[in-house]
């Protein structure tokens, strides 16, 4: 039986093959695989694109395989498994039934979901896409927006010269697992958009990915002018302006889509601040809606929205001059929000009053959301330090941004073989649950079933980097010798080392090189021989990036190396998932702190891969000697040569004489039992810790039910709640300049200090307010306050109160202070107010 699709309209009959071929759960559940491999088998090898094949194989052999009665079963037996499980009940559902948020839209500049839909650069991308593909898994209710890039991210040459060379190829729909967003009457949806003196028409194209569904925005419409038809051409590039165009369409573009379809979010996800314009447009949208002005309306909608950071460094922000947003915005802000265009641009600026400053996403990102969070708990901290501009006065470590440290989809990242190992030992249900069981279960696996894991993997990458090398250097010309030698490099049994990753400063993709005679000992040892698999891209427009490539390029060159160490070019989806799979340790070199999360790493770990890094991201809370090795000393020493070549040294320190070591060390029957117990025991312990599975649990429980039951509550009766909370933060701010401290007295009994303090809040109602007694925690982001009791009112002096309260005197006294801070159940302190006044 035919299904059907909903696309906002009539019901659309759709054959089996093209709705086994149009779901990207094959990207992650492989049970389709030798169906595309019967259909086409060079062509499935080749780009993994299941839409792909099905458009390409011909009609005539198509009808012939239907014809088939096994054929036909095997078909229908996978669509019935894909229907079942997407009708099943899911986390979500189980665990909290009945429960907002119903809907959560997530917005993202770019997805790694399919090498068969290259529309990611790097790391944000692979973390949409595995969070999206683990709602999927889990049933949690998420709508994804993004943009349908003609080019997306370039694809990487290397010369014969070791010079990086950038090709752009172009992205046919048609040949992407996507289809047209129709309407009722059939027609493709098409957003009306207005930009300065023109229209912009935005195309609605659709990917399904199991339960959810990604809306791509695309402006290489017909009907728009040459120009405007490629700002979404390229994945960051064309320029300022065009950014600051795509950060338009996708988040006030996203949010009218999501109108048009007739879908209301309690939550929207900003995964990082280029889709912070959402936040303007979900707040014009309810003006409309209710008939609020745009500071209710931001105050109602602003409690729904979550605010996800991925940078580590102040200069990675998308900054815009005043003069191109006044361009873009200062009519959207007069006739749209209804204010004035200083007021919007206050928004993006540390200093509402300076006018030479940029307006910046990430502050406009944090000025409109009700809860911000870093990629791991060192980033959290991290930005808590970028991010303090914003709350004067306070406490670096109340600067409201948690840490929800990314995880990555197993499913997708771990091999066919370590698949079928997980679910021998944990059950086909593994990664849809909460993954209570599986620690336990998964240290139950024999040294011989690790090891022989690990033994294949290892002689499949073996295989495949000759494939490909081979291919490499064919294509430059290589003579039939080169080509040869391709085919006897590596060793299926050598101590397999992956580096591979964006070629960037911080990343130090040079650190391994700083003793180049000192790695070739290191990978010549004949009793310990090893062998380095590299892969990573420069931005194209990043000089010293590439240059490091050519150094490696030359490195390679070297007679004694040929063997033991490769570059394979163009390091994609794909080669990442080939690499993740076949290492036996993954190194990462980051300079801390610039590695917000890091999740490469993270992909070995289902594979049995162990990993070598830098104390940063999120291997900082990883790390422990018996899962891996590490390099740093939890400091942030920025870029001083001398601890770089400490570290490097450290590095070569460590493969020399303890993982070479360990990896060689054999018992009676050839089994490195130690480093199996390694292996067994990061499997166990941090595969599911840093999974997307344990990310959306956490992101669902931690932020999207508090949001939108937040948000709901202050949009409740138009408003009203949202109203009333603004009222009281605009009196509140209005007579804050009056509170001060009048005194403080303080004795000392026994192992207390008691607090006696006055405090002048002129008109403010003392119930607004919370005075506390404040302390720095003796560790980065933990604070001591204490309570300080109101004592009522002091005789003759209107408007000021006695507040009582005691600390342990364990410390000296002069570590603590009384502060005075606003108080409202429903306010987010100090996110929507960060008003505070300290004891002088």
């Amino acid at each position: 039986m035919a299904n059907t699709i909903y696309t906002g309209g009539p019901a659309i009959e759709e054959d089996p093959l093209t709705e086994l071929a149009l779901d990207l759960r094959w990207t992650w559940n492989h049970s389709t695989d030798e169906l595309w491999r019967d259909l086409d088998p060079e062509l499935w090898d080749a780009t993994q694109n299941a839409w792909l094949v099905l458009q390409t194989v011909s009609p005539v052999k198509l009808r012939q395989l239907m014809s088939t009665p096994q054929f036909r079963e095997r078909v229908s037996g996978l669509l019935e498994k894909k229907r079942t499980l997407e009708s099943s009940v899911a986390w979500f559902q189980r665990s909290h039934p009945d429960s907002r948020p119903t809907a959560v839209a997530y917005f993202s500049m770019e997805y790694m979901l399919s090498e068969a839909l290259p529309i990611y650069s790097g790391g944000l991308g692979n973390v949409a896409g595995d969070q999206l593909k683990t709602a999927s898994d889990l049933g949690v209710p998420i709508i994804a927006i993004g943009l349908l890039y003609q080019e997306g991210y370039f694809r990487q040459e290397i010369d014969p010269t070791g010079a990086q060379v950038a090709r752009y190829v172009f992205n046919d729909p048609s040949q992407l697992p996507i289809r047209p967003l129709r309407t009722a009457a059939g027609d493709w949806l098409r957003l009306k958009f207005s930009l300065p003196g023109y229209a912009l028409w935005i195309r609605v194209w659709e990917a399904k990915a199991g339960r959810r569904t990604l809306y791509l925005l695309d402006t290489n419409d017909p009907a728009n002018l040459p120009a405007h038809r490629s700002i979404t051409g390229e994945l960051y590039g064309g320029g300022l302006e065009t950014r600051l165009r795509q950060e338009i369409v996708l988040g006030i573009g996203g949010w009218r889509l999501l109108q048009a379809l007739g879908l209301k979010p309690e939550v929207c996800h900003l995964n990082e601040g280029h889709s912070a314009f959402v936040a303007l447009e979900r707040a014009r949208s309810f003006m409309e809606e209710h008939g609020q002005p745009f500071d209710a309306a931001l105050t109602v909608t602003r409690a729904g929205n979550l605010f996800t950071t991925h940078t580590p460094v102040e200069a990675g922000f998308d900054r815009y001059p005043s003069d191109l947003m006044e361009k873009y915005f200062k009519s959207y802000a007069e006739e749209k929000l209804k204010i004035p265009f200083q007021e919007l641009i206050k928004l993006g600026r540390v200093n509402s009053g300076d006018e030479s400053e940029p307006f910046t996403m990430a502050y406009l990102a944090i000025r409109t959301s009700g809860a911000v969070n870093g990629v791991s708990h060192l980033h959290g901290r991290v930005s808590r330090r970028l991010f303090a501009g914003l709350f004067p006065r306070w406490p670096e470590a109340e600067v409201p941004v948690a840490g929800v440290t990314n995880g990555v989809h197993v499913p997708t990242w771990d091999s066919a073989e370590a698949d079928a190992l997980w679910a021998r030992a944990c059950g086909e249900e593994r990664w849809r649950g909460s993954l209570e069981y599986v620690e336990q279960q998964i240290r139950c696996l024999r040294d011989s079933e690790v090891w022989g894991l690990r033994a294949s993997l290892r002689k499949k990458l073996v295989e495949f980097t000759r494939d490909r090398l081979r291919l490499q250097r064919a294509y430059h010309g290589a003579p039939p010798q080169g080509i040869e030698e391709a085919g006897r490099v590596f060793d299926p049994g050598w101590l397999t080392l992956g580096f591979a990753r964006r070629f960037a400063e911080y990343k130090r993709p040079n650190l391994l090189l700083h003793d180049p005679e000192r790695l070739v000992r290191i990978l010549t040892n004949p009793q310990r021989p090893v062998q380095l698999l590299l892969a990573g891209k420069a931005h194209p427009s990043d000089s010293v990036g590439q240059s490091w490539i050519k150094h490696w390029h030359d490195f390679l060159q070297r007679p004694e190396v040929r063997r033991h160490a490769v570059f394979l070019a163009d390091y994609d989806m794909l080669l990442t998932q080939q690499l993740v799979a076949g290492v036996d340790v993954w190194l990462n070199t980051p300079r801390r702190p610039w590695e917000a999360c890091g999740t490469s790493g993270m992909k070995v770990l289902a594979n049995g891969g162990l990993n070598l890094s830098e104390l940063d991201g999120w291997w900082a809370e990883a790390y422990s000697p018996d899962v891996g090795w590490a390099i740093g000393d939890m400091s942030d020493r920025g870029s001083d040569p001398g601890w770089d070549a400490g570290e490097a040294d450290l590095l070569y320190s460590l493969l020399e004489n303890e993982i070479s070591r360990l990896y060689y060390e054999r018992d009676e029957v050839g089994i490195p039992r130690r480093w199996v117990e390694r292996i067994r025991e990061s499997m166990a312990r941090l595969t599911p810790r840093f999974s997307a599975n344990r990310t959306v649990r956490q992101y669902t429980e931690d932020h999207y039910i508090p949001l939108a039951l937040a948000y709901c509550f202050r949009a409740e009766n138009g408003g009203r709640a949202g109203t009333a909370l603004l009222r009281w933060k605009q009196t509140i701010a209005a007579r804050w300049p009056g509170v001060r401290f009048e005194r403080v007295d303080i004795t000392k009994h026994g192992d207390i200090y008691s607090y006696n303090a006055q405090v002048r809040l002129g008109s403010i109602d003392p119930a607004d307010v919370q005075v506390e007694i404040y302390a720095d925690g003796p560790a980065p982001g933990r604070a001591f306050h204490a309570h300080m009791a109101f004592d009522g009112g002091i005789s003759g002096s209107s408007g000021v109160y006695v507040y009582r309260g005691s600390v342990p005197a364990d410390r000296p006294q002069d570590h603590y202070t009384p502060r005075v801070i606003p108080r409202h159940d429903g306010a987010l302190i100090p996110l929507e107010l960060p008003l505070i006044v300290w004891q002088k």
